[in-house]
């Protein structure tokens, strides 16, 4: 196995994303250990080296031919990667100073002088260190936003869509729809994050795997109400064409149906007031107590 596959294997082994295993990302170790084709692991270094520098060794060692505009593409396919890994360091200069330089980490290079002789630095440096992957996935999941839906708590995933169904959930809902059961939910890596079949089954739903369903249903059983809600904040209000959208896929459904098109602010809604359907209701998170009829010869309740 020559050395690049050989690095991309280590590379895998240390739990870095298949995007930090490509040859660029290979090259660009090899270049900081100064480790050429037929060099024994064992005269791996660790020197203080420029992107510029890298790139020289690898396209004089290992035929390749990159050019100097390609120092972004390494800095931040494989560098920035590999420092947040532990497998690099930089020298704490300003980003833009000429002494900006790299390095391997001392950890780092008593793996690649031990590689293919002893695995036991390569399981010190696992145990002391997170996985790349185990990192990002911290990561994310630090970021996503706590909704509590039907009494149980789930995540929606970060953006200003969700932060508007979660408002429509928490605001919305107590406000208008008090003791209302969610039936659907949406989100935008997880399309059906909540979605109770058997509830919209006996209330007679009937969907098939092409309907586009609205952003929340939620379901006021005191009332026999459903609220069908439009979380919009660049496209997708309630307009005429989406409500006979819903009421094609809910024709067998007896309760009460609401539409309603929730925004962030009223410059939103400006935006799209002129498309908005009549006997349809409007919600603005930013002024939650209020509703905005659209007609005005009855408040919110089914038409």
């Amino acid at each position: 196995m020559d050395k690049i596959e050989q690095i991309k294997k280590l590379l895998e082994k240390l739990g870095l994303p298949q995007a930090q295993q490509t040859d660029i990302c290979a090259l660009t170790i090899l270049g900081l250990a100064k480790v050429r084709r037929s060099m024994s692991w064992k005269k791996t270094t660790n020197e203080w080296l420029r992107i510029h520098d890298i790139i020289q060794f690898v396209n004089m060692n290992y035929g390749v031919s990159y050019a100097e505009n390609s120092r972004e593409t390494f800095r931040k396919q494989a560098l920035h990667h590999f420092r947040t890994a532990a497998i690099v360091e930089d020298n704490m200069k300003a980003t833009n100073s000429p002494n900006y330089r790299w390095r391997l980490t001392s950890e780092f290079v008593e793996i690649l002088c031990n590689l293919n002789v002893s695995e036991e630095p390569l399981n010190s440096f696992r145990n002391n260190h997170k996985s790349l992957i185990e990192i990002y996935k911290s990561k994310k999941e630090m970021v996503k936003i706590p909704v509590a839906i039907n009494g149980e708590s789930f995540t929606f995933s970060t953006g200003k869509h969700n932060l508007l169904q979660k408002a429509i959930i928490e605001e919305f809902a107590p406000r208008f729809a008090p003791y209302s059961e969610c039936l659907y939910v949406g989100d935008t890596t997880q399309k059906d994050l909540v979605k109770r079949e058997k509830r919209l089954n006996e209330l007679g739903f009937n969907i098939n795997v092409h309907d586009k369903m609205p952003d929340v249903i939620l379901y006021r059983t005191d009332k026999n109400w459903l609220y069908f809600i439009e979380a919009v904040t660049s496209v997708g209000p309630m307009d005429p064409k989406r409500i006979q959208e819903i009421v094609s896929m809910t024709n067998e459904v007896s309760a009460g149906k609401i539409f309603v098109t929730a925004f962030f602010d009223f410059k939103t809604y400006k935006r799209f007031s002129d498309k908005i359907a009549w006997d349809t209701e409007v919600w603005v998170a930013e002024m939650p107590d209020h509703l905005i009829h659209m007609n005005g010869d009855r408040f919110l309740g089914p038409r």
